[in-house]
């Protein structure tokens, strides 16, 4: 699946947040990238480019384009519920991201990185794709390799200091997670307004 392989502090700059991890660009500088950045931050804003904004920011969030992340919403409009919120666990139980809620990875595009270079089980069987849907009961541990497990024991040192997300079992040690159950729109807080997303795809 294609990815979004650009500058990540130009996107954060863009969109005024850290949707990369790191917020070291955006205490140098608060305003846009380009040669009319700090103009254009005192623009205001259609309510179609605020909507547009969002969308864009959870996409570049979870590292996805925008075919897959029209697949997203339209998945949650099927299901019953707030489709908002319903896209949100969708997006939030992407195999990739529960590696990263874990401290597997520092990153989301790491990640992803670790999925895809297939040193990550789901039930015992290897799984090598980012957006595997993982279920409540689920059990996802890190490959046997040497080279598997000194890789996610060198990441799992940098995100120490990570808060542990209570919708996930983790055991560092044995680096293996459990999925305890869907989580809810509480515990994901986004740097989003996902109703405005839902409005904008309703047009």
């Amino acid at each position: 699946m294609a990815r979004y392989t650009g500058p990540t502090t130009k996107i954060s700059r863009r969109f005024g947040v850290p949707l990369f991890g790191s917020s070291k660009a955006l205490e140098r500088r608060n305003f846009p990238p380009g040669q009319h950045g700090v103009r254009a931050g005192r623009k205001k804003k259609s309510e179609y480019s605020v909507a547009l904004g969002e969308k864009q920011k959870l996409r570049f969030q979870y590292g996805i384009l925008e075919k897959q992340f029209r697949g997203y919403y339209e998945e949650a409009a099927r299901r019953r519920g707030v489709t908002g919120e319903i896209m949100l666990q969708l997006l939030e139980t992407r195999l990739d991201n529960v590696c990263f809620r874990a401290g597997f990875a520092n990153t989301r595009r790491g990640a992803r990185q670790i999925v895809n270079h297939g040193h990550v089980l789901v039930n015992g069987r290897r799984v090598d794709v980012p957006s595997y849907q993982v279920r409540p009961g689920d059990v996802i541990k890190v490959g046997g390799k040497p080279s598997s497990q000194q890789l996610v024991l060198r990441m799992t040192d940098l995100t120490q200091a990570v808060p542990a997300v209570d919708w996930l079992t983790v055991d560092r040690a044995k680096l293996e997670l459990t999925v305890n159950r869907v989580p809810e729109r509480s515990d994901i807080d986004p740097l989003v307004n996902e109703q405005l997303i839902v409005e904008l795809y309703s047009r």
